[in-house]
């Protein structure tokens, strides 16, 4: 799974955004043929990616390249569930990255666009957020 090797600061704020911003950097495919672009904001942890991924390997067969353009380097803490008030903040819990609608997540080529559209379809049921297949211009 994908994580931090080292930290400036183990916990972080819990950045909080509107919800109605736009990306302004991933808005094009950029490595691959084909891509999975995001048209809702949400957070993605390092399992949702990590399973998109397998889904996707698996269905072409550990055919073309596949390329993550996100990275969980946010970690998010958590605590017990009967710890009491003013015990500080939790041990960190897991990792995520906040996505912006317009944010082209995966990356594919080496396959036919058939192929490719299947892959990010199954890829698409493991993320919290409506996506889209793009293809490069």
């Amino acid at each position: 799974m994908l994580m931090p090797k080292k930290m400036k600061y183990r916990k972080q704020h819990k950045r909080r955004t509107k919800g109605d911003r736009l990306a302004t950097q991933k808005t094009e495919v950029a490595f691959g043929q084909y891509g999975l672009k995001a048209m809702t904001e949400s957070w993605v942890t390092a399992r949702q990616i990590e399973a998109a991924r397998r889904a996707m390997t698996r269905h072409v067969k550990r055919g073309g390249k596949i390329w993550i353009r996100l990275f969980p380097d946010h970690p998010i803490t958590n605590h017990g569930a009967e710890s009491g008030m003013g015990t500080g903040k939790g041990s960190v819990d897991y990792y995520m990255t906040p996505v912006k609608a317009g944010t082209v997540m995966f990356e594919m080529d080496g396959v036919d666009e058939e192929q490719a559209r299947e892959a990010f379809r199954l890829a698409q049921h493991k993320l919290p957020m409506k996506t889209k297949f793009v293809i490069r211009m």
